[in-house]
């Protein structure tokens, strides 16, 4: 800084002026706190909010009531890690360095490397402390990836993404020490074809609404930054295929007597359940008199799986409301998610948003919130404009998306309308969609649109780059 002097009389005047107010985006306090909650496989109609009707989520619902709802947010990715790490880093899937599950490809595919810029190193440069609870999935313990060599003060949960499959682990992480937990695996040898079950006693999920409580009034005199990655209602796969209910939960409240399959009423209770930790924590602002100064954001890190056992069909709860497909899906039911955000004092109460945005555009966001800088290069736009409602909110020339599972699809969203999606082969045809007049992208309407599907077919030859991992095929 350049006047020394004058940064310490504007601390000191920050400090003992409660009128004091700088002069960012929001009007408000010059540097808010950030608390990003992101469940796991939530489906864009699994709130009430969004239309849910036999799941409750009353909290989730009140949020958005109090704050914004978006109505056109998508996902970074159709399955977890690529999403998280355009989540982390501002660039989509053509562009971020982790751009699928690593499968067959091991684990350093899906490690970020030691030069990436993630929100919370940018957020920690702007002076925030930074804390990570629940599940990570870009880098194990030592490697690049490590949360704690990607800006995270602290951190705990998973690192391990099939780790965290488990709601009921034997272990988990905190700043590199293993905390073992009571869970222990015990043979099951009465269950017809069934291998191994947990002696579940310590749920992952509780232990994590606890931590972020607790990072909340340990950091609530300094600016903070949260992020509290879920696990629900992500399926445990390997209970899934013993024992045909993977949707692992200590109770299923008040679904225990509904005329359902046990793994849809394991589906509902791990959502609600989430519901009411999320409530928790919201309360805790207010008693903590954080309340206005805290955004608040909720969001999934794609559409609804089908991997909780045979029984559990996302249909059965409409998870992806009126948009058609599920996770794996670059159709909207695998990429368009909820997304609430709360600001009380600076969002307009019961504010809907249909602005297209998406993981990507928290850089940019959370760089404004904080008075930081976003790096370039990025694919990522502010949305602090429409969510104070001032000044003019930037828009994106267009969203894409890659996936490499099955072979390499891809996908592209011209503003509101025009959705393109290529399947499997880079020379395969184009598929297009008007999502205003077809939102269950039933017809493809390509051979009516030429111009359209040009300036798709251009942005996907064009838009993307290959990396050390992630290359796409010839064709």
């Amino acid at each position: 800084m350049r006047y020394p002097q004058l940064a310490l009389v504007v601390a000191l005047l920050a400090a003992v002026s409660p009128l004091f107010s700088a002069a960012l985006p929001g009007g408000g306090a010059a540097k808010p706190n950030i608390i990003f909650i992101l469940a796991d496989d939530l489906g864009y109609g699994d709130l009430g909010s969004y239309g849910q009707k036999l799941i409750q989520t009353p909290r989730l619902d009140r949020m958005a009531a109090e704050g914004m709802r978006f109505t056109q947010f998508y996902a970074g990715s159709t399955v977890c890690a690529p999403s998280r790490s355009v989540l982390m880093t501002g660039r989509h899937t053509g562009q971020t360095s982790v751009r699928g599950n690593a499968g067959t490809l091991g684990y350093p595919a899906q490690t970020l490397p030691a030069n990436e810029v993630t929100v919370a190193r940018i957020l920690k440069s702007a002076g925030y402390t930074t804390g990570l609870v629940g599940k990570w999935g870009l880098g194990d313990l030592g490697s690049t990836g490590s949360p704690d060599k990607q800006g995270f003060d602290t951190y705990f949960g998973f690192l391990n993404q099939t780790h965290a499959h488990n709601h009921y682990p034997d272990f988990l992480w905190r700043n590199g020490e293993r905390v073992t937990l009571p869970n222990d695996r015990v043979q099951v040898g009465s269950v017809a074809g069934a291998g191994y079950a947990t002696k579940r006693m310590v749920y992952a999920g509780d232990l994590f609404f606890q931590e972020a409580k607790e990072f909340v009034a340990r950091n609530r005199e300094k600016p903070f930054f949260l992020y509290l990655s879920l696990v629900v209602p992500h399926a445990n796969n390997e209970r899934s295929r013993e024992l045909g209910d993977g949707q692992e939960v200590p109770s299923y409240g008040i679904y225990a007597d509904r005329s359902w399959p046990d793994v849809q009423k394991g589906q509902a209770a791990m959502i609600t359940r989430m519901d009411e930790g999320i409530g928790e924590l919201l309360a805790q602002l207010k008693q903590l008199g954080l309340d206005e100064n805290t955004v608040v954001m909720f969001s999934s890190d794609n559409g609804p799986h089908r991997e909780g056992g045979p029984l559990q069909n996302p249909d059965f709860f409409a998870a992806s409301g009126p948009l058609k497909g599920i996770k794996r899906s670059l159709t909207d039911g695998g990429i368009r998610v909820p997304f609430l955000v709360r600001w009380p004092g600076e969002i307009k109460p019961g504010a809907v948003s249909d602005h297209v945005g998406y993981f990507g555009d928290m850089l940019a966001t959370f760089a404004e919130l904080s008075g930081g800088s976003a790096p370039k290069p990025h694919n990522s736009v502010s949305l602090v404009p429409e969510l104070v409602g001032r000044g003019t909110q930037a828009k994106h020339d267009y969203l894409y998306w890659e996936f490499f599972e099955r072979g390499f699809s891809q996908a592209v969203l011209l503003g509101h309308q025009w959705k393109g999606i290529r399947l499997l082969k880079r020379d395969a045809p184009l598929q297009l969609f008007d999502l205003v007049a077809d939102l269950g992208e039933t017809k493809d309407v390509a051979a009516k649109h030429p111009e359209v599907v040009a300036r798709i077919t251009e942005i996907m030859r064009t838009g993307r780059t290959d990396n050390e991992f992630w290359k796409a095929p010839a064709n």
